[in-house]
C-alpha cells in the first residue's frame, strides 16, 4: 500500500553498507519503520530525507513488516538544531523518548503536532527549556506515568501551597506534605506552570517567560521523576549528562 505521508525522522541507523532503516513519526500512521535503500550513497536522492530531525513529505510503501521509502521532499530541515550541539542533544533526547513511547502504526496526531512545534521552537529560539518540558510531560502522560500537577496527589485539593513529591508522584498540599520529607519545595508559580505545561498545546503559546531559577528547579524535578518512573534507557540522556546539561 503506497501512501504519501507527512512525517518527522526520529531515528536513522545503517543497514548494510548502503542502506538505512529510518523510523518516521507520521501524522496519520504514527511511527513507521522503513528501509531507505541506498541512502548512505553520497549521490542518493534519499540521503537528505533519511537524517534525524528532518520534517518531510514522504512516499512510503506501507507493509506489515518493514516498509519502504520510495521518495520524499524536505519541508523543514531544522538547520539551527543541526548546527548547535546543545540543541542537537536536547532534540535527540525528545526524539529518542518519542520512539520509546509511541507505538508502531498507531495514529498520534496530537503528539505529532506537539513534536513538530517543539522542534521548530528549538530551531528558532535560544530559550527552549519550557517547550521541552511541555513535550516531555505530554509524552509521560501518553506513557501513563505523568505526575499529578493539577491538585494534591493524596487528597485532591487544589489549594496552594504545594510541594512536589517524587515518591508520591506529583504535588502534595500543605496538609499532606508530611508524606514525603524529601519533597521539593516549590513556589506557587512553579506549581501553576506545571499544570499549564501539561494541559496547554505549544501551538497556543505566544511567549514563554519563566525565571532561570524556576527553569533549574523544573529541570531537576523532571530528571529525578524520570529516573524514578521512566524505565527507559536513553543514550541521549547519557550524552546530555556528559555535556553537564542534566543535573
Amino acid at each position: 500500500m503506497l501512501k504519501r505521508l507527512e512525517g518527522i525522522v526520529i531515528k536513522s541507523q545503517d543497514y548494510g553498507e548502503t542502506h538505512k532503516i529510518v523510523t518516521v513519526f507520521t501524522k496519520e500512521y504514527g511511527k513507521v519503520a522503513a528501509i531507505s535503500r541506498g541512502a548512505n550513497k553520497p549521490k542518493s536522492r534519499l540521503r537528505a530525507i533519511s537524517q534525524p530531525f528532518v520534517h518531510a513529505d514522504f512516499l512510503i510503501y506501507i507493509s506489515k513488516g518493514l516498509s519502504t521509502i520510495q521518495q520524499g521532499q524536505i519541508v523543514h530541515s531544522f538547520r539551527q538544531i543541526r548546527e548547535d550541539i546543545v540543541k542537537t542533544a536536547y532534540a535527540a533526547f525528545i526524539l529518542e523518548l518519542t520512539d520509546k513511547v509511541v507505538a508502531d502504526k498507531e495514529s498520534e496526531s496530537f503528539l505529532y503536532n506537539e513534536l513538530f512545534h517543539t522542534l521548530r521552537w528549538i530551531d528558532e529560539h535560544d530559550s527552549y527549556m519550557v517547550p521541552l518540558f511541555m513535550y516531555e510531560l505530554k509524552l509521560l502522560q501518553r506513557a501513563g506515568i505523568a505526575p499529578v500537577v493539577t491538585h494534591c496527589a493524596n487528597c485532591q485539593t487544589t489549594q496552594y501551597p504545594f510541594v512536589f513529591s517524587i515518591r508520591e508522584g506529583g504535588l502534595l498540599c500543605d496538609r499532606c506534605r508530611h508524606l514525603d520529607e524529601h519533597a521539593f519545595m516549590i513556589e506557587d508559580n512553579v506549581a501553576r506552570i506545571l499544570a499549564i505545561l501539561l494541559n496547554v498545546s505549544l501551538e497556543r503559546v505566544g511567549t514563554i517567560s519563566v525565571k532561570p531559577k524556576n527553569i533549574h528547579m523544573l529541570r531537576t524535578i523532571f530528571d529525578h521523576y524520570y529516573d524514578t518512573y521512566g524505565g527507559y534507557t536513553l543514550k541521549s540522556r547519557k550524552f546530555l549528562e556528559q555535556l553537564n546539561l542534566l543535573e
